[in-house]
C-alpha cells in the first residue's frame, strides 16, 4: 500500500516509469529496448518500495502505558548522548538519534501518547543526515508531547537526499504511541528528546521499526 504522504510524487513518478516502458516496448528493439525498460522499471520498483506503508503492530504496552516510547521511525540508531534541551524540555535530556537509508520505510508515528504542545516547522540547510550538526541546521519538523509521565520532543530532519518533510499535526492535537505523523521524503534522520533519567533500552547500532520497537521508559 502507498502512503497517502506521498501520492504527489509518487503517481508521477509512476506515470514516466510506466510511460517509459511502453514506448520502448513499442519503439524499441533488442539491446536499447531492454535497457530502456529495465530504467522504467526501476523507477517503478523503487517508488513503489520508497512510498509503501506496511501494517504495523502496536506493542500492547505502549498503547496501555504512557510512560513507553515506540520508534517514530525505521532505520539505525546512530547515536545516545546527554544533552541540553532549551526549547520544551528545558533542561538536560537524553537524545536518541535514528538514521534513515533510502531503502528504509519513511512514514513517521508518534512515539508516544499524550498531548501535542510545541509544534515549529524550521528551514534550513542539507547536510548528511549522520553529520552531528545536522540535528540543528538541517530543514526540520520540531514537535513537543505532554503526558502525564512528561515531555518527549522529536525532530523529523532532512538530509542530502530528504528535500521535503509532511508533518500533519497541530498544537493541541492529541496522539496514541504509533499513530502516523507524516514522513521524510528521500532519506533522512529522527531525534528523539527525553527527560534525562529515562530509561534507555535501544543501544547504537541497532536497527528499530517504526510503531514496533521499545526505545525507552519514561521515569514515573
Amino acid at each position: 500500500m502507498l502512503t497517502k504522504y506521498g501520492y504527489d510524487n509518487a503517481i508521477p513518478m509512476l506515470l514516466i516509469g510506466f510511460s517509459i516502458i511502453f514506448l520502448a516496448a513499442l519503439f524499441l528493439k533488442g539491446y536499447g529496448s531492454v535497457i530502456t525498460i529495465s530504467i522504467g522499471a526501476i523507477i517503478v520498483f523503487f517508488t513503489l518500495w520508497f512510498f509503501r506503508d506496511p501494517e504495523r503492530v502496536i506493542p500492547q504496552q505502549a498503547l496501555h502505558d504512557p510512560s513507553v516510547l515506540i520508534a517514530p521511525a525505521d532505520g539505525k540508531v546512530v547515536e545516545i548522548k546527554e544533552t541540553e534541551e532549551l526549547e520544551f524540555i528545558k533542561g538536560k535530556a537524553i537524545q536518541i538519534s535514528i538514521f534513515l537509508s533510502p531503502l528504509d520505510v519513511h512514514v513517521n508515528r508518534s512515539p508516544v501518547s499524550g498531548t501535542v504542545d510545541f509544534y515549529r516547522y524550521m528551514q534550513g540547510e542539507y547536510l548528511v543526515a549522520w553529520h552531528p550538526k545536522s540535528s540543528e541546521l538541517n530543514e526540520q519538523s520540531r514537535i513537543g508531547i505532554t503526558n502525564p509521565y512528561g515531555k518527549v520532543f522529536f525532530k523529523q530532519i532532512t538530509g542530502v537526499l530528504a528535500r521535503r518533510i509532511v508533518c500533519t499535526v497541530q498544537k493541541g492535537q492529541v496522539l496514541s504511541a504509533g499513530e502516523k505523523i507524516g514522513m521524510m521524503k528521500f532519506g533522512s534522520r529522527m531525534d528523539i528528546l527525553v527527560p534525562v533519567h529515562t530509561d534507555i533500552k535501544v543501544v547504537i547500532g541497532q536497527t528499530v521499526r517504526g510503531a514496533e520497537s521499545i526505545l525507552a521508559i519514561l521515569p514515573k
